[in-house]
């Protein structure tokens, strides 16, 4: 791997696949690059400096991250998205949704110190009705659900993307790809290249990939991820769940015990807040769930 005489380049990662990557230069050129070295995983949304080689480019540097949104288990990472500055979760109206999976995503959301959305999409259907009253655990946490339907209108949605680095999330069918779409007209061909180029098959949902909007602001992009049925947040320290459960935070260190669990000891804030209805059980439930799930098989992401 030679480099062909060329300064360095600085762009952003939109699109990858093991160790090749689909590079946008500043000048508004797309290349094809490798990775030199192995210094850290990449994602969309990296900020990286390229040398022209040979058939494309290679990746000699990667910018300090702002944030880095992924998931984890006790045995595997899976990467989503650099520098992003949002979370959005798109939801529609089926017994297929998982409503653990949007708070999952809105913990991870704060644990990187984003804001978070929620797209309940298809509300021209007559079952919308059903999911509005679903998503009240979330409107009451004081998170934004934007109500549309993303195949006539995705216009109620724009105000939360303009300006933003978002990660658009979701399960397979509930309407990611009709946004993108109808934000990034390009998209679809886009995407089969990209898909093609980095041998990372032609189905839509498969790889992760970021797409310019300049459209809606300087800077301002978004990145669509596959369908998925699991958020791990293995890799998050309990310390930082516990802030990341926004209702609970006026809450922490009133506790009789320093080292309370919000379990079964006396004198505990969370516990008291249940009891009067100011927290849900649920809420206190999952983190229970995701404190079990941290300990003992966290590790950074280098």
């Amino acid at each position: 791997m030679s480099a062909t005489g060329d300064a360095r380049q600085t762009g952003v990662v939109i699109a990858a696949h093991r160790r090749h990557f689909e590079v946008l230069l500043q000048t508004g050129e797309s290349i094809e690059c490798l990775q030199k070295g192995r210094e850290r995983q990449l994602a969309c949304g990296d900020r990286v400096e390229v040398v022209r080689i040979a058939g494309g480019g290679a990746i000699e540097r990667i910018a300090p991250r702002d944030t880095l949104i992924y998931r984890s288990d006790a045995f595997h990472e899976k990467l989503i998205a650099a520098n992003a500055t949002q979370i959005a979760g798109v939801v529609a109206p089926g017994l297929m949704l998982d409503e653990e999976l949007i708070h999952r995503w809105m913990i991870a959301a704060e644990a990187e110190h984003c804001r978070f959305v929620v797209a309940a999409n298809k509300r021209d259907l007559p079952e919308f009705v059903a999911l509005t009253r679903r998503l009240s655990s979330v409107t009451r946490l004081g998170y934004p659900v934007v109500e549309l339907a993303a195949r006539h209108d995705v216009g109620p949605l724009i105000p939360l993307l303009s300006g933003q680095r978002s990660v658009l999330v979701g399960q397979s069918g509930m309407g990611k790809s009709t946004i993108i779409n109808a934000l990034a007209p390009s998209a679809a061909t886009r995407t089969e290249e990209v898909s093609t180029s980095l041998r990372a098959g032609r189905h839509t949902t498969t790889a992760t990939t970021l797409y310019p909007l300049p459209q809606l602001g300087e800077g301002t992009w978004i990145v669509d991820s596959p369908g998925m049925k699991a958020f791990g947040l293995a890799h998050v320290p309990p310390d930082v769940l516990e802030h990341a459960f926004v209702e609970l935070r006026p809450l922490i260190g009133k506790c009789r015990f320093r080292d309370c669990r919000h379990d079964q000891e006396p004198g505990c804030a969370v516990q008291d807040a249940v009891a009067c209805g100011e927290v849900q059980p649920f809420r206190l439930a999952l983190l229970h769930r995701l404190i079990r799930e941290s300990a003992g098989v966290r590790s950074p992401v280098v």
